[in-house]
């Protein structure tokens, strides 16, 4: 990321400029790489890293750049008393800590002071950004990132499209794309994966077709890249068409990952017969992911006994994939499920929102409560009735049904809307699957609320509008 003044300050790209400011001066004479760069450049051949070095020197020449638009309109809030002690291995650190607000503050004063930012560092903070609420310096990165590398750089701007796509911005993410002058198979990987986690999987397809007709040829990675897609859309023709193509037309042996994507797109949409005959007659051994993901679908499904019969097989395999939940029958969870997520902090036009249970202590009871109340006899009119096969309580059915109400999403719905400005969107964020109840739910909110409702779960984005979500009911 550099910013120079016109005619005042002449540096070196990236690295080189930084390396003359600090003492991580790595590719002077006699120099070593910083540790915090070792686990990067290992993926590196050393001829890949000479490569990297010479064409860095080669554009030694000085460069006359403005002030970086984008950066200007993301204001920083370093005090002059912090700003004294700030360097670049504050921005290290910060960036190790997950603290991607306050990194793109000192980044901005850095550059204020002269130094150049490195395409490492820079990649690594958008990674961090690749998060919803941090659209904003997500784009501010891209611009940076973008200063420092030439046109044909891909793997930056694969980079950078990855980062648009776990911001949930697929516009963004598309002018990238669009304004590539080249790119490879793995660009469209990155594209088919924002497309299909934020729910646009006739895009993916789109792509991929545009992809064949252009003379391309797809390989292993692109193919899974369409089983996901097809999963989405619950297109299992196309995605079985698609795998009887990889071997017949380009040769393609499917691999173990190939076999597992194929048996969830058939389960997803809920063949779970077919399914289950295309995992029997795998030429290999099924292996523990395989049989896992059609046991949870199975159950999800309402298929039971299935699910019993994988979980059987799962324990076989590998018996710390069950837990009690899973063993008793129900969807198994995960470790990450349980993992405390930071939360979400507003960021315009979308107002986010992570999901708890009613508190009684909470200053706004009173008014949540009664926003509760008016949005739930609405949804009673509108034919909606909780499916209380999706919740676990001791409680009797008819008593699930009046106080799941408000322990769900609706919390984090209602929250929303009293924080957020009439008619903007809403993004609800969560890390587990979201249940066939909620699902059907959240599209009545859609049309009682007039407001857009972007919900994240475990996989992928759910669009809810105007009663319709994107996923077409299959996720």
């Amino acid at each position: 990321m550099v910013r120079l003044w016109c005619g005042k300050l002449r540096l070196w790209k990236p690295y080189l400029a930084l390396a003359t400011q600090s003492r991580n001066s790595w590719f002077c004479s006699g120099g070593g790489a910083p540790s915090h760069h070792l686990h990067i450049l290992k993926k590196y051949g050393s001829s890949e890293i000479t490569e990297m070095i010479n064409r860095y020197k080669r554009n030694v020449a000085g460069h006359t750049l403005t002030q970086n638009s984008m950066v200007g309109q993301y204001k920083t809030t370093v005090s002059p008393s912090v700003a004294q002690n700030v360097t670049i291995e504050t921005f290290d650190s910060l960036c190790i800590q997950g603290n991607w607000r306050e990194a793109v503050e000192v980044l901005d004063y850095l550059e204020n002071k002269g130094y150049a930012m490195d395409l490492i560092r820079l990649l690594g903070l958008a990674k961090l950004c690749g998060k919803p609420e941090a659209l904003e310096a997500a784009r501010v990165v891209h611009e940076c990132i973008i200063a420092l590398v030439s046109p044909c750089d891909v793997g930056a701007r694969n980079a950078i499209i990855e980062m648009y796509s776990g911001c949930c911005s697929v516009d963004d993410a598309l002018k990238v794309f669009e304004e590539m002058p080249e790119w490879n198979s793995g660009t469209l990987c990155v594209m088919m994966r924002c497309f299909v986690n934020n729910g646009y999987g006739e895009e993916a397809i789109d792509l991929f077709t545009r992809f064949k007709e252009e003379g391309n040829k797809p390989n292993g990675e692109i193919f899974n890249q369409v089983f996901s897609t097809c999963t989405l859309t619950g297109d299992v023709k196309e995605g079985s068409l698609q795998f009887q193509a990889m071997y017949r037309e380009y040769g393609i042996v499917p691999s173990m990952e190939h076999y597992h994507s194929v048996t969830k797109m058939l389960a997803t949409s809920g063949h779970l017969d077919e399914a289950l005959n295309f995992v029997e007659r795998m030429p290999m051994e099924p292996s523990v992911d395989v049989w896992e993901t059609l046991m949870n679908l199975s159950r999800v499904h309402g298929d039971v006994e299935l699910g019993d019969r994988c979980a059987e097989l799962v324990e076989k395999l590998d018996a710390t994939r069950l837990d009690k939940v899973s063993s008793a029958g129900l969807v198994a969870t995960k470790a990450s499920d349980f993992v405390k997520k930071e939360p979400s902090t507003r960021s315009e036009p979308y107002f986010y929102s992570t999901f708890r249970p009613v508190d009684s202590s909470h200053p706004q009871m009173n008014i949540i409560y009664e926003t509760l109340m008016s949005l739930r006899s609405q949804l009673k009119e509108m034919g909606y009735v909780p499916d209380t096969r999706y919740y676990r309580s001791l409680i009797m059915a008819m008593e699930n049904k009046e106080q799941i109400f408000g322990y769900r999403e609706e919390i984090a719905v209602v929250e929303s809307l009293l924080k957020s400005k009439p008619r903007s969107a809403i993004t609800l964020l969560t890390n587990i699957r979201i249940v066939g109840d909620c699902h059907d739910m959240m599209k009545l909110m859609s049309v009682i609320t007039g407001r857009d409702m972007i919900k994240r779960d475990a996989k992928i984005y759910h669009l809810f509008k105007n009663g319709v979500c994107r996923c077409n009911n299959l996720w």
